[in-house]
Parts: structure tokens; C-alpha cells; sequence
């Protein structure tokens, strides 16, 4: 089959920023390619955050397979080292059943880590450290410790969400304890895998209308109950997962603090500027295919994707034979 490396396993990679359409191409994907679905977003890993994170309904994960969802309780922490070792299994097991990987998802380094050799096994954790730095966060705000970390690691700043202190408690940690970079483990690398990736490009102002509309659906299919529900057994804004956009907004509105439309002109408002960190980061991304979303016929776009597929390798299902 023309274009395909025998010695990595081939998988297809669906990117683009939330609200886009991944998910709807991902699932037709699979459908034709007898694929399974390995999610690579950072929230939908936790139990519990179903509307707000999007996650695929019971009535899709009958139909395909899904992976990577309602991995760890709320209160838990997952790291993006543990994200590529059970991913990496998943995509291991999925072509042992002969079967097409497909990752969907909006968390790009989630995404790199799986398709790239990114080490992740050093340095280790200064507790006191990490311990100073949430004081600073606490005392300053986050603003002061991505101030600190764009001084020395500009690229991660770019790279890692604004609100997720955890990570860029982790990324000055590595900088004072080895003097370098994390980032530096994120330039180019080896792949890991023959990987067909696929990107979903809006227009801002329509991708900006389908945000809009999204999360006046959540609000509709029961998102502040959902958080309530949440609250009651002891999710707060201090955990990783209550970082999430949407769970965050509906606590504060939930504790009295904010009221529930300003709360969910927040979502809108952060969804928005988070869509905008998306594409810049998969703008980044090496070798993807580019095509127009929603505002295009979705069986035009499928078509478009299957025609990539058939010029990369040839031929489908991709897993099945001797060579895997």
C-alpha cells in the first residue's frame, strides 16, 4: 500500500478547535474504516463531566468503540505521561483486533504526546517547590507565575491553558530544578506512529456562532444541574478538573458569586479565546490536511477525508493482515 511506513502502526488524527465538527467526522471515520475512537481531551478523562466536556452519547459509544473517556475521578490527578501510556496501549490493542485507530480531541499536547517520542520520565517532583509556587498563585494569581514562566519558557506559556496552574506549576518546576526548558521535549521528535492527520478549519465568526450555540445546548441539557450534582460531592474550582471551561463558570454561579447569564457569557467568552489558543497550537502541527467544516457538506467532507486515506495507504481497513 503506496505511502505506508511497514514499521509503524497506522492511525488517522482528527484536529481542530472545539465546537468544529471533530467528533461528527471522527464517528463517520470509524464507521467506513472500522475504527475505534481514542479521545484526546484532557477533561473528558474525568467521570462525572459529561455535558460540558462534550462527551460522546451512550448511543455513540454503542455504535463505536471509545476510548479514553471516564478514565479518573474528578478529585484525581492524570498527568500527560499517564495519558500516553494508556493511550499508547489502547492504540496497540485496537490494531491487535485489526481495527483503525481514530484520536479526536482538542488538547494538542494530549495529541503530541501520543504521536511523538516525548519523555516524560524526568526530573522529578520538589514538593517544597511546587508547594511555593502555589502559594505564589494563591497569594498573586496565575498571571504571576505565567509572567515568571514566559520569561523563561515562552513556548509553553503559548502552549498550555491559561487556567491550568497545575501544568504551569510543573513547567517552572522543571526550569528550576534542571535549568532548561520543558518545551524542549516538545520540538521535533520521532513519530510514533504512521499518522493521516486531518484538520477541521472554520471561519472565526462561524466558528465563534457555533460556540454560542453549543453552550446554550449544555445549558439546555442540564449543565448547571450537572455541576450542582458535581458540587455535591466535593468538586470545587481548586481541583484539575474543575479548571474545566464551563464547570468552572457554573461554580462560581452555583457559590452566589456570579449570576447565571454573566456566567454563561463567560463560557461563551473563554470558549471563544480557547478556540483561538487551539488553532494555534494544530497550526503548528506538522502534515495536516486542512479542510473546511461544517459550512460544507459533512458528506463532502468525509468523502475528502476518505480520499486522503485511500491516497496514503491505499486501501482500508488499515489493521488487518500479517503486518500488524
Amino acid at each position: 500500500m503506496s505511502g505506508r511506513s511497514p514499521l509503524l502502526l497506522p492511525l488517522v488524527v482528527v484536529l481542530g478547535p472545539t465546537a468544529s465538527g471533530k467528533s461528527s467526522l471522527a464517528l463517520a471515520l470509524a464507521d467506513v474504516l472500522h475504527g475505534e475512537i481514542v479521545s484526546a481531551d484532557s477533561m473528558q478523562v474525568y467521570r462525572g463531566l459529561d455535558i460540558g466536556t462534550a462527551k460522546p452519547t451512550a448511543a455513540e459509544r454503542a455504535a463505536v468503540p471509545h476510548h479514553m473517556i471516564d478514565v479518573v475521578e474528578p478529585a484525581q490527578d492524570f498527568s500527560v505521561a499517564q495519558f500516553q501510556a494508556q493511550a499508547r496501549q489502547t492504540v496497540q490493542a485496537i490494531c491487535s483486533r485489526g481495527h483503525l485507530p481514530i484520536v479526536v480531541g482538542g488538547t494538542g499536547l494530549y495529541v503530541r504526546a501520543l504521536l511523538y517520542d516525548y519523555d516524560f520520565s524526568a526530573p522529578g517532583a520538589d514538593s517544597e517547590l511546587r508547594a511555593n509556587l502555589a502559594t505564589v498563585a494563591r497569594e498573586q494569581g496565575l498571571d504571576e507565575l505565567r509572567r515568571q514562566l514566559a520569561a523563561v519558557d515562552p513556548v509553553a506559556v503559548d502552549r498550555i491553558h491559561a487556567n491550568d496552574e497545575r501544568r504551569i506549576i510543573r513547567a517552572l518546576e522543571v526550569w528550576h530544578l534542571t535549568r532548561r526548558p520543558i518545551s524542549d521535549g516538545w520540538g521535533d521528535l520521532s513519530p510514533c506512529y504512521d499518522a493521516l492527520k486531518v484538520g477541521i478549519a472554520l471561519p472565526r465568526l462561524q466558528l465563534g456562532a457555533r460556540i454560542d450555540e453549543r453552550v446554550d445546548i449544555m445549558v439546555a441539557q442540564g449543565l448547571v444541574e450537572e455541576v450542582k450534582g458535581l458540587m455535591a460531592r466535593g468538586f470545587t474550582t481548586a481541583l484539575v478538573a474543575g479548571q474545566a471551561l464551563g464547570y468552572k463558570e457554573i461554580v462560581d454561579s452555583a457559590s452566589g458569586r456570579l449570576p447565571l447569564p454573566a456566567a454563561i457569557a463567560a463560557i461563551k467568552r473563554a470558549t471563544r479565546q480557547y478556540a483561538k489558543r487551539q488553532m494555534t497550537w494544530f497550526r503548528r502541527e506538522r502534515d495536516v490536511h486542512w479542510l473546511a467544516g461544517p459550512g460544507q457538506a459533512q458528506g463532502a467532507i468525509l468523502s475528502a477525508s476518505l480520499a486522503l486515506v485511500r491516497a496514503r495507504w491505499g486501501t482500508y481497513p488499515l489493521c488487518q493482515g500479517s503486518s500488524m
